[in-house]
């Protein structure tokens, strides 16, 4: 597995990722094939390629001992490679599913990783109670950082997110500045994740229906959004005062 992955990348995992991916049993996260070197579905959840999993580790390059977040816990495979570099004590994951919580809390427990912290929360929030952390890992798309995560980065930190819409995503690392804003510290090429979801979004989440009044008022103005009312709230003042028509 480890060999077809430096093939994919183009270069050698670094050292202390690849001898944790050595060290991981893939097969307690991955029923299916799991040193197969590509994504797979299990759970009703995507699971990263061990290239892409590389590829995200090593632009954050972890330490032994530093505080670490990963947002997007999925099956907690990444946690649990993350957890062979730095510790396990050391290792807090998040994702907005309470199954996929469950799951991953499983599958580590299994790989004998049981003190890696998963909780249920919006990944954009991060996990305030338990920062700064060191290194901050999201794992799914977004176009720049959640500020919530810049606000719990430690001083000498560094934060890895796939940035980018749809296909066209670069793994990017970020670094505080002296000012605590983030400064782009390199890429380490292209991935494709799913988008950060946020409150609401994630599957199973209830659905909002429009109430009487909502109906009655739209009646009156006389417009009804092609897509659904949901999708296009945003403007509905301006169509209210007339400013969009």
């Amino acid at each position: 597995m480890l060999d077809s992955v430096e093939h994919t990348l183009g270069r050698p995992i670094a050292p202390a990722v690849r001898e944790a991916m050595a060290t991981v049993p893939r097969e307690e996260f991955v029923a299916e094939a799991p040193y197969a070197n590509r994504a797979g579905e299990q759970g009703g959840t995507r699971v990263l390629a061990p290239a892409t999993v590389a590829r995200l580790l090593s632009a954050l390059d972890p330490e032994a001992g530093e505080e670490t977040l990963v947002v997007g816990a999925g099956v907690g495979y990444t946690a649990a490679v993350l957890a062979e570099v730095v510790d396990a004590r050391h290792v807090h994951a998040v994702d907005i599913s309470r199954r996929l919580v469950y799951d991953a809390r499983r599958n580590l427990s299994a790989a004998g990783y049981d003190a890696v912290l998963v909780d249920r929360a919006d990944g954009a929030r991060g996990l305030p109670a338990y920062a700064p952390f060191d290194r901050i890992l999201v794992e799914a798309a977004a176009v720049e950082p959640p500020r919530d995560l810049v606000d719990q980065l430690a001083p000498d930190g560094r934060l890895v997110l796939p940035r980018g819409r749809g296909a066209d995503q670069t793994v990017v690392a970020y670094e505080p500045d002296e000012s605590g804003e983030l400064r782009e510290a390199g890429t380490a090429g292209p991935v494709s994740l799913s988008p950060l979801l946020v409150e609401g979004e994630q599957a199973g989440a209830g659905v909002r229906n429009r109430t009487r009044r909502e109906d009655a008022e739209f009646s009156e103005q006389g417009y009804f959004a092609k897509t659904g009312w949901e999708h296009e709230w945003i403007d509905w003042d301006d169509r209210l005062t007339g400013t969009d028509r």
